[in-house]
């Protein structure tokens, strides 16, 4: 029972500590924001000191004029609030770029302006490892601000290794995964690192709203660090993530029920194949991309720039068509930022026994998922328990990241960071 107790409580400092997210879409014409190591829309924003790696920055401005958008990059804490630094401490170069790479939308009926920057750019960009949130912002005036996103740069002093593993209480066996996770300093002298002077931050297919952070080791002993607290480590596991097919417009991909593109208005509106619950269903494993989606297009030849949007129309039907009790169902997905707003919170539809949501959307391939949250009480963890119910089997991606602040330091680094498959059957 203690256990248990304490259980909740963890996941409810985790959530708190990580609830109010940085990244926010503030202008409602900006569309389809997407950032990933470059070349690979399915890789997360991570770089490294001292390597050429770039990150790729895609949006688009559904308002369709060419308009002067510029970004910094801010560098937070461990929890994502703001470094007490000025910028000049951890930037070189310009501490503000101008995106110069636009082209208006063609072969669609929808018109927007498509922008897009590789990032950092040369003889510029951060001089020190940490979370930075990208700023994107008119008008070179930073209180313009149009949207953010999460950015992590590796300076790597410390080997991390990381495995993913069926919990030993038997009230989570069957639906959680737990992780052990050792550090072993690599760049720093023996004993140059003290347990209280190190953060250990995990996520689960890089959702940072449920994160954890571990701040004391399990065990310490020289120049290692172990954390393996099952109450610590715990993460609810799951399933695969749903997902449907939108890369045509012409013909219906799979999990798409039917395309409507009215021949008086450019509106169009996609009807994905309505959904059930997961809950008590036997487990089925296919491989998805963890919540990402991919720009793509097979009606015309480039996806960024001759990609259609629609409003797409997702369903769900709850057991026995009946509301859930003081929850609120959100869908979700790396498309919607992972925001819990009402851009993305789904209406009961009392007639046909459905939660019903439109969304507008680019053509592409979409992983997405339903998510609930209690509307009153002090637990508000979102979770998928009651739409899609956890199976330790499935397979996800955790990241794990170590920072470390010594003694005076204003900021916390980023000094070590691996990522690991919880592929238990595969």
């Amino acid at each position: 029972m203690m256990r248990s107790i304490l259980f909740t409580f963890l996941s409810l400092v985790a959530f708190l500590s990580h609830a109010q997210s940085p990244e926010k879409v503030l202008r409602p014409f900006i569309r389809s924001v997407k950032l990933f190591k470059a070349g690979d829309q399915t890789a997360s924003p991570v770089l490294y000191l001292g390597q050429s790696d770039q990150l790729e920055l895609h949006f688009d401005d559904t308002e369709g004029n060419v308009k002067p958008y510029y970004y910094t990059l801010q560098l937070c804490n461990a929890d994502w609030t703001e470094a007490r630094l000025p910028a000049f401490d951890y930037l070189k170069g310009f501490i503000t770029q101008r995106i110069q790479n636009y082209r208006v939308s063609s072969g669609v009926q929808t018109r927007y302006m498509h922008y897009q920057a590789l990032l950092p750019e040369r003889n510029s960009g951060p001089t020190r490892g940490g979370n930075y949130l990208l700023k994107v912002f008119l008008n070179d005036d930073t209180t313009q601000l149009v949207f953010t996103r999460r950015v992590v740069v590796v300076n790597k002093k410390v080997a991390v290794m990381a495995q993913v593993l069926q919990p030993f209480n038997a009230n989570f066996f069957l639906t959680h995964q737990r992780l052990t996770i050792g550090v072993t300093p690599q760049q720093l002298p023996i004993n140059a690192i003290t347990p209280q002077e190190i953060k250990v931050v995990i996520t689960q297919n890089d959702q940072w709203l449920t994160a954890r952070t571990l701040t004391r080791p399990t065990i310490f002993r020289g120049n290692y660090y172990e954390y393996s607290d099952e109450e610590q480590t715990l993460f609810a596991a799951g399933q695969e993530w749903r997902w449907f097919d939108l890369r045509s417009m012409r013909l219906r991909g799979e999990r798409i029920q039917r395309i409507v593109d009215s021949d008086i208005s450019p509106r169009t509106d996609v009807f994905v194949q309505t959904d059930t619950e997961r809950v008590g269903q036997l487990y089925l494993f296919y491989r998805d991309f963890n919540g990402k989606y991919l720009i793509e297009n097979i009606d015309n030849p480039l996806p960024h720039t001759q990609g259609e949007y629609g409003w797409v129309h997702f369903s769900l039907r709850p057991a026995g068509g009946r509301s859930y009790v003081n929850k609120e169902v959100f869908v979700t997905g790396e498309w919607s930022g992972y925001e819990l707003t009402d851009a993305f919170k789904m209406e009961f539809d009392a007639s046909q026994g459905l939660y019903t949501k439109a969304v507008y959307l680019k053509q592409g391939y979409y992983n997405y998922g339903y998510l609930t949250r209690a509307v009153t009480g002090t637990d508000q963890t979102p979770t998928f328990e009651n739409t899609e119910g956890n199976f330790w089997g499935t397979e996800n991606e955790y990241s794990v990241f170590v920072y470390f602040r010594p003694f005076g330091a204003r900021a916390d680094e980023l000094i070590g960071y691996t990522r690991v498959r919880s592929g238990f059957q595969r």
